[in-house]
């Protein structure tokens, strides 16, 4: 995300942020693992054309009262243990939720699994993917198990899912 700046109560990055005003109900990290710093480039056959830095502008146009309400962080790491440093910083913080994308730590991190398992925040799994419909190595997430659900196969719009489903959650729990 860049440093542009837009006029008052109306959208605008800060480093890795979305900023819509400065009184939030919830703060939101998305994470991204792996190979995942490319969206929008990278294999656009399977993952699509459409970049992460596309998002606030999804959520600014269709869903400006959920963004409203949100703070959002975005963090992508090809390391493993950045993304679970990140999320312990996520913990500290006290941070309301997470909509993350493992990569390929999906199907392989008991490390990363036991991370969102102990910090005990409410998390969205997504893809962009539909892993169903890929190698069957794929088809297993470790890091699923303690998530209020998964999104997967809707391209940059299974995060706008995820994170439509965490704000829903964090609303009504």
């Amino acid at each position: 995300m860049g440093q542009a700046r837009g006029k008052k109560n109306r959208f605008r990055t800060s480093g890795d942020e979305i900023v819509m005003n400065n009184t939030f109900s919830y703060e939101v990290l998305v994470v991204n693992g792996p190979n995942l710093g490319y969206i929008g480039k990278r294999d656009i056959n399977t993952y699509g054309s459409r970049s992460i830095e596309e998002i606030p502008d999804i959520l600014n146009e269709n869903y400006p009262s959920m963004l409203q309400k949100t703070k959002i962080d975005f963090f992508q790491s090809n390391g493993e243990g950045r993304i679970i440093d990140r999320l312990e910083k996520a913990w500290q913080d006290k941070i309301s939720g997470i909509v993350i994308n493992p990569g390929a730590y999906t199907h392989t991190s008991l490390a990363l699994a036991d991370c969102l398992s102990w910090i005990n925040i409410p998390y969205v799994e997504v893809h962009l993917s539909n892993v169903w419909s890929r190698d069957k190595i794929r088809q297993h997430s470790l890091t699923a198990k303690r998530s209020l659900g998964v999104v997967a196969g809707f391209g940059i719009m299974s995060y706008i899912y995820g994170l439509m489903a965490l704000v829903d959650h964090l609303d009504y729990q």
